[in-house]
């Protein structure tokens, strides 16, 4: 156990804890049966963007296993798919084992360097939520440790009440232990991916929309240029696509997968390189690079899913203000409240080096599970920004009053408030995370900032 000093992703709001790294069952009952008054937190590779796995002047169990895909805690049927994996475990190293076996992770986020536990707590969405929804719908069941030190086995069928409210939980009911996945079926380590630039706003939204043939294709995202003004307001770059076939691609290397790291962000990087005006010159290659007529070609696993893993510790380039990531969501007939959440970034010339739309799907059974049936909008923006709060501020209210919400996993500036407002079946969840936390353990920065655990317990 050593004090260390915490940030999330976007390396704002740093805290002092307790940090334990083990993956050790009994280490783990331990670290939480005689943890003190603060409580005690779980946490993965650290790739929320807030402080969903810190906590101020308690523990945090850091939970993560060697990233060798011939060492890992696993227990792989290449002939079904169904994969038992130690929490601990990134899925990376699940892609490193599986992709040469013509399998691949069900959903992924942005990044690889994400364990299965953070996966499951944060209810994890990619590109195919239209299509395969979010994480928890391919996790066919989880171990799960209480605050009692009980060790209990959860799925849809087997309790439940307590699997879904430990998906999408944000780690509040227990640590997640080990999980069993079933994974997705492929026959080459390439994706088909079908590239087009728009010109707009209305034609980012008739080619995505779901009356139209976004529909046929498993992955669907499109970058905004949330600079654009005037009738380039909402323009935008999708790209879409499925794994490829076998017949597109040559034998003799169709399952080859060999990711790498490329470059390194520098330590230290003065605040302001990522400005209005740097990313207004990159918006603007980045959509002329893009073609103007539909074109397919292939691209690797890596660099359609994951291009920002290429380089390391890519989270440096805002300088020592960090940044904030914002995702909300909105209903699919709620475009002009999307429309006006657009038009009020590019007013105000607010620079968002990575803005990305998602059209979602249908939402699970998890009450605390994000994605809902609707768009959703991801934004990154330099912490240091003048007005940057008062202006997020505003948006909340657009995005809650259209009905909408916001992503916790990214969350490091809304409100109690509006959590509850946002999310209609927190008192449910709340009710669900008291049976499971009867000693009153699990804690993080992120629950004390939005009250997702009983005041009467928090301190």
């Amino acid at each position: 156990m050593t004090m260390q000093r915490l940030s999330g992703w976007g390396r704002t709001a740093w805290t002092v804890a307790d940090l334990i790294h083990t993956t050790d069952v009994d280490e783990i009952r331990s670290a939480v049966t005689q943890s003190n008054e603060r409580g005690v937190i779980a946490r993965g590779l650290g790739r929320s963007y807030g402080a969903a796995s810190q906590n101020a002047g308690g523990a945090v169990l850091e939970l993560t296993a060697e990233n060798d895909p011939m060492g890992i805690d696993a227990d792989f049927d290449p002939l079904t798919g169904v994969l038992t994996v130690a929490s601990s475990v990134s899925i990376d190293a699940i892609l490193r084992m599986c992709v040469p076996q013509g399998w691949f992770i069900p959903v992924t986020p942005g990044t690889r360097f994400v364990t299965v536990g953070g996966a499951i707590a944060s209810d994890i969405h990619g590109k195919n939520h239209h299509f395969d929804g979010s994480f928890g719908q391919h996790v066919l069941s989880i171990t799960v440790m209480l605050s009692s030190g009980e060790v209990v086995d959860l799925s849809p069928q087997q309790n439940p009440a307590w699997f879904w409210a430990t998906v999408g939980g944000m780690g509040l009911t227990g640590v997640i232990l080990s999980a069993t996945i079933s994974m997705l079926k492929i026959e080459t380590s390439r994706v088909q991916v079908e590239t087009v630039r728009l010109e707009n706003f209305d034609a980012v939204c008739a080619a995505m929309g779901s009356d139209g043939v976004d529909d046929d294709f498993r992955y669907s995202v499109c970058w905004i240029d949330l600079l654009a003004t005037g009738s380039a307001m909402g323009r935008g770059v999708l790209t879409r696509g499925d794994h490829a076939p076998a017949s597109a691609v040559a034998k003799e290397d169709s399952l080859a997968y060999d990711p790498r790291l490329s470059v390194s962000a520098p330590s230290w990087v003065p605040n302001g390189l990522l400005n209005k005006w740097s990313i207004k010159a990159f918006n603007e290659a980045w959509y002329r690079k893009a073609p103007s007529k539909n074109h397919v070609g292939l691209e690797s696993i890596p660099a359609f899913f994951h291009p920002l893993d290429g380089v390391n510790r890519w989270n440096r380039l805002y300088g020592k203000q960090g940044f904030i990531q914002y995702q909300f969501i909105v209903p699919l007939d709620r475009t002009d409240v999307l429309r006006k959440v657009i038009e009020k970034f590019s007013a105000a010339g607010v620079a968002s080096f990575l803005a990305v739309l998602k059209r979602m799907g249908v939402q699970n059974d998890a009450p605390m599970s994000f994605p809902t049936e609707g768009w959703t909008l991801t934004l990154d923006m330099a912490a240091g920004i003048t007005g940057l709060a008062e202006l997020l501020a505003d948006v909340d209210e657009m995005v809650l009053d259209a009905g909408g919400r916001h992503y916790l996993a990214k969350d490091s500036h809304v409100s109690a408030n509006a959590v509850r407002r946002g999310y209609p079946r927190l008192d449910e969840w709340m009710g669900i995370q008291e049976q499971m936390d009867t000693q009153g353990v699990w804690r993080s920065d992120l629950s004390r900032r939005l009250g997702l655990v009983d005041h009467r317990r928090s301190k």
